[in-house]
């Protein structure tokens, strides 16, 4: 049997699934992947194989691949033409290289040609071209990180009290980045147990963006309203905030939005349209686990911030 390799192990999402990972599997039987050397120190400290790739080029990706029975792809963290073809670069090496089967960390009813989300363009195409080119595969179609409107909360916590945003009436099960990163290190070690799947991973209820924020009023003791915008103020918030429009514009360091405001904002349209109200139990059946819920999230929030951007896109 060949090994479990995990990629973009020097990200937020990645580290975290590594750290679980390693829980669950013997070091032996894993490769972790990162762009520097240095980021895969500490991993290679404990005694786990590692290897350096930058997957906007496909030179060296076979090589990093060679050994791996099951890869997981974490999606890059920028949007477009870019993204489709560093995704498009790892899922040909590894074809090429031996592997069986890819986990791919996508996105909620990313299948729905109706879904308005920008950031839905890359992940169905990286979807199709995982089953193109004839690889087995497990999908993990997350909902929104629950840390990036805590840390939004938080945001206006120290503004004017009034979260605004797009969305509207919109639901969305709210999940942890944490609890993502959990599925992908479980997708990967009970892999042989799924043959071409695509799982929902949400969290633990469906919700309003009011009603989340009354989740947070309550946990903190602070008093934050709700205001819907219409789309182009919603660009305009962020426009205001130095948020860039693309992810190949400058992402100021330590922005407490560090995504562009095209994700944000259709991402917002599309839960406002009802396009991200998926909601199941795919994450239990996975992991064994409950999800996190927002109001624990809440109470334990220095916990639950979305954190520094980790983009190498260069």
């Amino acid at each position: 049997m060949g090994k479990l390799l995990l990629t973009g192990v020097d990200g937020n999402l990645g580290s975290e699934a590594a750290r679980v990972l390693l829980t669950l599997a013997n070091k032996e039987d894993l490769i972790f992947v990162g762009y520097s050397e240095a980021s895969l120190e500490p991993f290679k400290a404990q005694g786990v194989e590692t290897r350096t790739a930058n997957f906007n080029n496909y030179e060296g990706l076979e090589e990093a691949f060679k050994g791996a029975e099951r890869l997981a792809l974490i999606s890059m963290p920028f949007v477009g033409a870019k993204r489709q073809n560093a995704h498009k670069n790892v899922v040909d090496a590894a074809k090429a290289a031996g592997v069986k089967q890819i986990v791919y960390t996508s996105l909620v009813n990313a299948g729905d040609e109706t879904n308005p989300s920008v950031e839905k363009k890359d992940h169905i195409y990286t979807e199709n071209y995982v089953k193109d080119v004839g690889l087995d595969y497990i999908f993990l179609r997350n909902s929104q990180y629950a840390e990036a409107m805590i840390t939004n909360y938080f945001t206006y916590v120290k503004g004017d009290g009034v979260l605004k945003n797009s969305q509207g009436d919109g639901k969305m099960a709210y999940i942890s980045r944490k609890d993502c990163a959990k599925a992908v290190a479980y997708a990967l070690f009970r892999g042989a147990e799924y043959d071409h799947a695509t799982l929902d991973i949400n969290g633990a209820e469906l919700m309003t963006i009011t009603q989340f924020i009354e989740i947070g009023n309550k946990a903190t003791g602070n008093h934050i309203t709700y205001k819907e915008l219409t789309d182009e103020e919603n660009y305009q918030v962020f426009d205001a905030m130095g948020v860039p429009r693309t992810t190949d514009g400058i992402f100021k360091k330590g922005s407490e939005a560090p995504f562009s405001s095209d994700g944000m904002v259709t991402f917002a349209q599309a839960i406002r349209e009802g396009k991200m109200d998926t909601f199941t139990d795919d994450f239990k059946k996975l992991t064994g686990s409950d999800p996190m819920t927002v109001q624990y999230m809440f109470e334990h929030c220095d916990d639950f911030q979305i954190g520094e951007r980790h983009s190498k896109d260069a």
